[in-house]
């Protein structure tokens, strides 16, 4: 199944083709539009060169950071967000071999996938239901137990980035989330 959650045939191709895109662009899907965030790894992939875990954990920090910086940035805390790009990185090459697929084809069931995505640096409960939805609809991985794993987010709906596959759909994510937000601010 081909990605379609940034408006840009490129990026979403990146996310598409590369494992370690789709899960770093769900690391940078926060405070900043989540069409620009999903954009992140190919910003990276064109001005670092590659998407190598290997490369990205060992690269210089500041000379990455820098990188993360340069106009359009990657994310609007480029200098937070390269931190965390290459904690992932790292916890890939440690934990995965280098294989960030390795984190769902080897999951024993939805549980235990929730339980991986969570040890990822920047991922909360949310964020690891999320990337549980995102993976189950977008790219049909689904173990035994991933809709209580995703929790809301394997329900029908546009709830999340999980449930964007066009322009109308990214819009009606947005509107949800606004309505969201309106109705804590109520409370």
């Amino acid at each position: 199944m081909a990605i379609h959650i940034t408006g840009d045939p490129a990026a979403d191709k990146v996310l598409t083709d590369d494992p370690f895109a789709l899960v770093c662009g769900m690391l940078l899907d926060q405070q900043y539009p989540m069409e620009h965030a999903f954009m992140g790894p190919a910003k990276v992939l064109d001005r670092f060169g590659s998407l190598d875990v290997v490369r990205i954990a060992e690269a210089d920090p500041q000379e990455f950071a820098d990188m993360c910086a340069t106009t359009p940035a990657v994310h609007r805390f480029p200098g937070s967000m390269a931190t965390r790009i290459q904690a992932l990185a790292a916890l890939v090459v440690e934990k995965y071999d280098g294989r960030t697929e390795r984190l769902w084809e080897e999951a024993a069931d939805g549980s235990d996938l929730f339980k991986r995505i969570q040890e990822l640096p920047g991922f909360g409960k949310q964020k690891a239901q999320i990337l549980v939805a995102l993976l189950a609809k977008q790219l049909d991985v689904r173990p035994a137990g991933w809709e209580a794993a995703a929790g809301d987010y394997a329900l029908p709906g546009r709830r999340s980035v999980a449930d964007v596959v066009d322009p109308q759909s990214l819009q009606e994510v947005r509107d949800y989330k606004k309505q969201k937000k309106a109705q804590a601010k109520v409370q």
